[in-house]
């Protein structure tokens, strides 16, 4: 049986694939490059990158991604030796099925954040990289539009919010 789907009246289930670090979607193309049913779950997102925010699509499960198959037994072959995949999760030597009701759930789910709040949250201590308060410490309160920020900044012993750029702001150490 070469193909996924060569089994008639078995009833398909969803298994996990554990992807080689950094291979998920290398992974996921060689695998439906196959014939393989993949769902890949992502999210979009911004970053910070050299100085600008940009948008990322980054695996919503870093190194894991899912595959329906009628029969594993079978498919293990094809499936393991696949650029990116590094093995089929088991318990003993039993691949383990993914309830189908998950990935219905993670299916409807919108997996995207159009926010700057995915990489600042509110409270969230910053320090100020441009301007006349560079170098400050202040603590992130909300974003203002797609490019300022506010944040709270102790001047002369007092909490003053502050409006300044958002690529004008990094995360502290501290």
């Amino acid at each position: 049986m070469d193909s996924v789907n060569d089994l008639e009246g078995a009833t398909p289930s969803w298994y996990v694939i554990q992807c080689k670090g950094g291979e998920s979607f290398r992974a996921a193309e060689h695998l439906t490059n196959q014939g393989y049913d993949v769902f890949h779950p992502v999210l979009t997102l911004k970053r910070k990158r050299q100085g600008k925010l940009v948008s990322v699509t980054e695996p919503l499960f870093p190194y894991y991604l899912f595959i329906r198959l009628d029969q594993v037994v079978s498919n293990w072959r094809p499936i393991r030796s696949t650029r990116g995949v590094l093995r089929l999760l088991t318990f003993g030597n039993k691949p383990i099925a993914t309830p189908n009701a998950l990935i219905d759930t993670l299916r409807s789910q919108p997996h995207h954040q159009d926010s700057i709040h995915t990489y600042f949250s509110a409270g969230e201590k910053v320090t100020i990289t441009e301007g006349p308060f560079k170098d400050l410490e202040a603590i992130f309160t909300r974003c203002k539009g797609e490019e300022r920020a506010i944040v709270l900044l102790n001047v002369l012993n007092r909490p003053q919010h502050l409006e300044v750029p958002v690529v004008g702001l990094q995360k502290s150490e501290s």
